[in-house]
């Protein structure tokens, strides 16, 4: 994945999740990220994490290093 500005970057994903209220579900955060403009990239991204239910952005950034490293 791409660690750069745009596309998959940590901050390009948490940039989408603003206004998130947790904990929420993998579905809340997709739509919220629909929201926020998201592009494709960023939804599939969100798709792909695992798990179902995160307690905060931080443990979206956690899931997210665990898939980057799969």
């Amino acid at each position: 994945m791409t660690r750069g500005l745009g596309g998959h970057a940590p901050a390009n994903i948490s940039y989408h999740l603003k206004g998130a209220h947790f904990p929420a579900s993998k579905r809340e955060l997709i739509d919220l990220a629909k929201k926020n403009g998201a592009d494709r990239d960023v939804l599939e991204v969100l798709q792909d994490l695992p798990g179902e239910r995160f307690l905060s952005v931080a443990d979206v950034m956690k899931a997210y290093g665990e898939a980057d490293r799969s």
